[in-house]
């Protein structure tokens, strides 16, 4: 079905004027690249439809795609106790992930399913659908959680180390109407990254200080930032 034809999408959006619960519906039913064939059910974002704040993760994993939610696994508890530490409202947030479908292996002999990144071609399928995210949503801050959804915004070069807890300007090349409002970007480590480090409590500090710099924005914005 998809061998010689670019992955795309576009024809399984609905018309502009859709809202975030039709744009749910209509993606249960996507099938722009092969990706839907193994997952169980479309992972759509989730949070407040007028959120200030935007986090985009990589990908569902076993338990978003079992649930049909993101972040309701391991990382989304990192990811929350990280959003209050930092004094971020998570009922603010709207929380988006790069590609719709859960992509895994399974190792010979095993029965787990074991996270795979995505590739370039199902990241690239998979965002009319985060373009139209960010038009609907129109957050005033987007957050890049890891590697892949940096390089999804910023482009290949994208390195986390390099460019993580600063206020990047919104990249043209995401779409153009997709910015309308955004006042910056901000990268930082998937929350997945905690509980795998070897010495978990330094990782979350700086998790957490990255998020302080989008509360800051967003308090500046509204006037009542604290010294």
């Amino acid at each position: 079905m998809y061998e010689g034809r670019q992955y795309d999408a576009t024809p399984f959006l609905p018309g502009r004027r859709a809202r975030l619960p039709g744009m749910r519906k209509a993606a249960a039913g996507c099938q722009g690249c092969p990706l839907h064939r193994d997952a169980t059910q479309t992972v759509f974002g989730d949070g407040r439809a007028s959120a200030c704040v935007m986090l985009i993760g990589e990908q569902p994993g076993d338990q978003e795609d079992l649930q049909g939610r993101p972040f309701v696994g391991p990382a989304g508890t990192v990811l929350m106790r990280a959003l209050g530490d930092a004094g971020i409202d998570p009922e603010q947030t709207y929380v988006p992930h790069v590609v719709n479908h859960f992509t895994f292996t399974v190792p010979e002999g095993r029965k787990r399913r074991i996270h795979k990144a995505p590739s370039l071609r199902e990241t690239t399928a998979c965002r009319p659908w985060l373009v139209a995210d960010l038009r609907v949503v129109a957050p005033e801050v987007v957050v890049a959680l890891g590697a892949t959804a940096g390089k999804a915004l910023l482009g290949p070069s994208f390195r986390v180390t390099e460019q993580r807890g600063a206020l990047l300007p919104w990249p043209d090349r995401v779409g153009a109407d997709s910015g309308d409002g955004v006042r910056g970007l901000i990268a930082t480590i998937h929350p997945s990254a905690v509980p795998r480090a070897e010495d978990r409590e330094p990782v979350y500090r700086g998790l957490v200080a990255d998020l302080r710099v989008v509360a800051e924005v967003i308090d500046d914005r509204r006037g009542t930032r604290t010294t």
